[in-house]
């Protein structure tokens, strides 16, 4: 059987097109390019479909699982006498910010910072990884019931503020991957006709729901298979990546933090795209060995910033002569989930009054561990600057191969 064959791979309907919807002006070649007629995917019913993946990969993927179980639970033991949720936040952070980049949204940590500080000017791509922080957020609190109003919820938080994707509704109109945007006759791939993705949809979320089918290639294909209904008018990719976090949760593997996987697909996007072009033909092995590798890539370079922001936090706690019981102690794990903080903000995490939480940030500041952001702000925004390299840092190793 070839892969055109499967069971697995997409079936295609002729659809007729309506040339004269479009306003836009065309050249000559893009109207010769358009015909009366496109052709645009139907997704396999993948539901209780027959499992397929070749064993070698399965086998990856059982390594990958254990792996990823393994950097969870190593986390809580880093930083003694603190609790886990600065590197979770920041685990999460690494992962938004990865997942938009695969995307071409890039913000530098000091950026998303601010963006997330919400007090400060920033770039328009650091406001779209910031909402991407809080779509995944939102992703792992609804991990217990993925359902299609869960994912509806995650895509509000994605893209919030953008009208025109609808932030929150599944599509109404047609879209298409690449080619041009008068017509979709020179797409790299159409998805399904809108009228079909409530009915996909709700396929996609009964597999998610299977437990007879391993944790990691599960979420793979899940993945894959959302990516195919396509079933947004943007954010499909990030809300697509966020579900496999959400199915990470929901099945036992991570429980402290996030692996930032899209960290470990973005040293090697093409090779993630032509597995997803794969699974679209019929084999869904591709994508599943992408996201195992990805897996293991991603948690080499999760534990190496662990190690560098214990050895800041070292570092910090050093230059720190005050007695154990001082307020500051308190703030140094702030710092690093939130690298960027005012007064304000200390005094609503802490519980410190004004005066004493100013205090504290100029204990920091006399010790170099924070320093004032630059630009004109309404509020005086303080920055850790070892923590936004050390992040900065994590971002150019997920970029190498």
């Amino acid at each position: 059987m070839t892969a055109t064959d499967s069971p697995w791979a997409v079936t295609w309907e002729t659809l007729p097109w309506d040339s004269h919807g479009s306003a836009l002006p065309l050249s000559r070649a893009q109207r010769s390019a358009i015909r009366p007629t496109y052709e645009a995917a139907i997704p396999a019913a993948i539901a209780s479909l027959d499992f397929a993946v070749d064993p070698d990969v399965l086998a990856a993927t059982d390594d990958a699982r254990a792996e990823i179980s393994r950097f969870d639970a190593e986390l809580s033991t880093l930083l003694p006498g603190t609790e886990i949720a600065p590197l979770a936040a920041v685990l999460l952070r690494t992962e938004s910010a990865s997942s938009s980049q695969i995307e071409n949204i890039t913000a530098r940590a000091k950026a998303l910072a601010l963006a997330e500080l919400g007090v400060a000017k920033y770039g328009s791509n650091a406001k779209l990884v910031a909402a991407n922080v809080d779509a995944m957020n939102r992703a792992l609190k609804l991990a217990d019931n993925i359902t299609p109003t869960t994912i509806l919820a995650i895509h509000d938080a994605l893209m919030q503020g953008q009208e025109q994707a609808d932030p929150g509704r599944f599509r109404t109109e047609q879209v298409w991957i690449g080619g041009s945007s008068a017509s979709p006759h020179s797409a790299a791939f159409v998805p399904p006709h809108h009228s079909r993705v409530v009915a996909a949809f709700d396929d996609l979320c009964t597999f998610t729901a299977r437990t007879d089918v391993p944790l990691l290639a599960q979420s793979a294909i899940a993945h894959a298979q959302f990516e195919t209904i396509h079933p947004f008018n943007d954010g499909n990719g990030r809300t697509g990546r966020a579900l496999v976090h959400a199915m990470l949760k929901q099945g036992g593997a991570t429980t402290r933090a996030t692996v930032p996987v899209s960290a470990g697909l973005l040293a090697d996007t093409d090779s993630y795209f032509t597995a997803l072009t794969a699974y679209r033909e019929g084999n869904p092995s591709p994508i599943v060995a992408r996201f195992a590798d990805a897996a293991f890539a991603a948690i080499g370079n999760g534990r190496q910033l662990a190690r560098d922001l214990l050895d800041v936090y070292q570092r910090w706690s050093e230059s720190i002569t005050v007695r154990r019981t001082a307020s500051v102690w308190r703030v140094l794990p702030l710092l690093l989930s939130q690298p960027a903080v005012t007064s304000a903000l200390v005094q609503a995490t802490t519980g410190l009054s004004q005066p004493a939480a100013d205090n504290v940030i100029g204990q920091l500041r006399e010790a170099g561990i924070v320093t004032k952001a630059a630009g004109a702000q309404r509020y005086l925004v303080w920055i850790a600057t070892d923590v936004t390299k050390a992040l900065d840092d994590f971002a150019t190793r997920a970029r190498r191969r």
